[in-house]
Parts: C-alpha cells; sequence; structure tokens
C-alpha cells in the first residue's frame, strides 16, 4: 500500500488503512477528525466509484460539526482483503455481508449511533444498514438509488408453486425486440463484463470519461421521467447505459458518447486530473470486485435470506437526494413511489437537484452538503 501514489485530496480530509473490519484492511478518507466526540457520518459509494467520489462534500460535513467516514467498500480500490474471481464465491459481497462491514468499521471507531449515506449501489447498502440495525444507523440517506422495500415472499401458493428459479421473461422480450436489447446489470454479471471494461479499446481512462458524462446532467438527452412497468417497451425507453444494444460491451456503448477535447476541458466537476486517480484505481484492480454486487443481485441466490425482512420498512429518519437529470431514480419503475409510501415510513426530504445527473455529490456538491445538513440538523433536533 506504501508504495501507491498519494490521493489528490482537498484540505482537511485524510486516508488511513483500518485492519480488521470483517476480514478486510479498508480504506478509508476521514474528515472532520480532529475534535473528538463530533456526531459521525458514513459515507457509503457505489460503482464505478471510490470514497474519492466524496471529497467534495466531506469538507463542508466536517465544518459544520460531523466525523465524516468514507472507505473504499468491499471489492474497490485500495481496500484489501477480498478476491474477486468470477468463479469464486459470491456470499462475501451480498448484502448482508455489505451491511456487516459498515457496521463493523464504524464499531471500529467506536460509535454506537451514526447517519448513513449511500450513492448508487451504496444506497441500498445504506438502507439495507438502516433497516436490519435501526439501532446503530440511526438515520439514512439515500441517493440516485431509490429503496422500495425488501422483496416480498410469495403468497398463496399452495396450490400453484412458483419457481424461484424461472428467468425474468422481460430479458427474452427485450432480447426480441425489433432494436434487441439488453440490460446492463444482467450485461455486468457475465464473465465478459470485466475485461470488456478493463481492456477497453479507448483504455479505461476515455472509458470512465465517456462513462461518467453518459450518466451526468452533460449529456443533454438524459431526460427522465417515470416508466410505466416492467416490461420491455417501457424498459426500453432508458439510455443505453440501462439498457443497452444486445451485441455491444458497455466500452462500446458509451463510446458514442465521448465527449469531446473542449467539452473534458471546461469539465468543472470532474477535471482530468481528478479523473485520473479514477482510471489508475480501476486500471490497476480491474472492475469485477464491484461487479460481484451486480451478481449477488441478479444471480438471486441471496434473495431467501433478504425475505427474512419482507414486509418491513425503513422506520429511522429519511432522506433521499438524486439529480434532476438522472434516470437512477427512475430505472426500476414504481420503486421510486413505493419507497415514498411504504418503503420508508419516516421519510423527511425528497429532492431532485438542478443541474446534476447520476453523479449528484460530485456534480452539484454545494446543494447536496447543504441538503444533507438540513436533513441531519431535523434528525438531531427530533
Amino acid at each position: 500500500m506504501a508504495s501507491l501514489p498519494d490521493v489528490p485530496l482537498p484540505s482537511g480530509i485524510r486516508p488511513r488503512i483500518i485492519e480488521g473490519i470483517n476480514g478486510l484492511s479498508m480504506h478509508v478518507l476521514e474528515a472532520g477528525f480532529e475534535t473528538k466526540g463530533r456526531p459521525c457520518v458514513l459515507l457509503l459509494h457505489g460503482f464505478p466509484e471510490l470514497a474519492f467520489s466524496w471529497r467534495k462534500v466531506m469538507p463542508t460535513l466536517a465544518a459544520a460539526g460531523y466525523h465524516v467516514i468514507a472507505p473504499d467498500q468491499r471489492g474497490y480500490g485500495r481496500t484489501t482483503g477480498w478476491t474477486a474471481d468470477y468463479d469464486g464465491d459470491l456470499a462475501p459481497f451480498r448484502l448482508f455481508n455489505l451491511v456487516r462491514d459498515a457496521l463493523g468499521l464504524v464499531a471500529a471507531f467506536g460509535y454506537r449511533q451514526v447517519d448513513v449515506v449511500g450513492h448508487d449501489f451504496g444506497s441500498p447498502v445504506a438502507s439495507w444498514c438502516a433497516l436490519v440495525r435501526p439501532d446503530v444507523f440511526r438515520s439514512v440517506t439515500m441517493m440516485s438509488a431509490p429503496f422500495g422495500g425488501p422483496p416480498t415472499l410469495p403468497f398463496n401458493t399452495v396450490d400453484a408453486p412458483v419457481n424461484p428459479a424461472a428467468e425474468d421473461p422481460v430479458h427474452r422480450e427485450l432480447a426480441a425486440l425489433p432494436r434487441p436489447r439488453k440490460h446492463y446489470q444482467w450485461y455486468y454479471s457475465t464473465r465478459a463484463a470485466n475485461a470488456d471494461m478493463h481492456h477497453a479499446p479507448q483504455g479505461v481512462h476515455d472509458f470512465l470519461r465517456a462513462y461518467y458524462h453518459h450518466k451526468s446532467a452533460d449529456w443533454i438527452d438524459n431526460k427522465p421521467y417515470p416508466l410505466r412497468s416492467w416490461s420491455a417497451g417501457e424498459l426500453a425507453k432508458l439510455p443505453t447505459y440501462y439498457v443497452m444494444d444486445a451485441g455491444e460491451t458497455m466500452a462500446e456503448t458509451v463510446a458514442k458518447e465521448m465527449p469531446s477535447p473542449a467539452a473534458i476541458a471546461a469539465n468543472q466537476w470532474l477535471p482530468d486530473r481528478e479523473l485520473a486517480y479514477y482510471s489508475a484505481e480501476y486500471g490497476r484492480t480491474g472492475f469485477q470486485g464491484g461487479l460481484q454486487w451486480y451478481r449477488c443481485g441478479t444471480s438471486g441466490v441471496f434473495n431467501n435470506e433478504l425475505q427474512l425482512f419482507a414486509g418491513r420498512s425503513i422506520d429511522v429518519p429519511s432522506c433521499f437526494i438524486s439529480g434532476k437529470r438522472d434516470w437512477g431514480t427512475y430505472q426500476r419503475p414504481g420503486v421510486f413511489e413505493a419507497m415514498q409510501g411504504t418503503g420508508c415510513t419516516n421519510m423527511l426530504g425528497c429532492h431532485l437537484v438542478d443541474g446534476a445527473g447520476h453523479w449528484v455529490q460530485q456534480e452539484q456538491p454545494g446543494e447536496v452538503s447543504r441538503l444533507l445538513l438540513d436533513f441531519l440538523s431535523k434528525v438531531r433536533a427530533a
């Protein structure tokens, strides 16, 4: 680890390696560490991101009096102690073990209560933290990925048994469209996906540049709206980074939307010098660690343990923040609405931020910080 280059961080943030976290040596970024006894905020990143993705909001939260901790999660970055072979064990990457990682980290720092924030795939991890251990995770902020509740148990099946291994017919229907398509999460679950991105023809740096651009507010065709149903016809309305053309890799998909050199030079929310940290890290580790998370979901192999919480809701104070131009809010039809109904019973705020796409805390860090601090002040006042 000592041989790796420094993380290009703003003043007031330090990197650390925390040993013995559920079998991991966890790389974390930390702000507001100078004063003991502060309330703690835990920030959980998504795919393909890192703890570094929180660099723009951490100083503001720390200045407001919080101890802020952001880990490279299992499978990512400079956290070690995991392996991600395609033919290896998926169990370490299942949601319950990711919750155990988060619980172990805050316990190592000596906290019995924290506020948890998750973005993208970090959002379901944060949601399950709040659902499973509300005594520890006293509030939850979900970003870009709403939480509609645990998977349901099959009911009334004594005379009509359900085959839990049956394939979702939507995938055959997508493939049969006049323009054949495939869902990105099932593509991410294929053996080829890691190599497609890690050895992208354009290189990891340009792959990530195009990927981040395509899902941001800078891509002018990101104009999301609710879809009516989980059906091929409706899902095909999603951009190709979510519902891909059937014969293409993700590297080929996003290459079509590569921004111009002038647009790259003008980018303020992710200048090339900062993108270079992501590309160096993913060039070193590959993507399979993060892809294992998707495989846990698409395989359905761990659905039974999640169904232990069927019918339960998140009852701690909750908040949702997303970019107004983020399709992630609507990519699973009905979930955004379910979150505000039965998924979270104590929803204190639901915000779609102007001028942001999927990478909301990087694209509009000032507004995200303001919304977070407003929410956390309500939590502390309750």
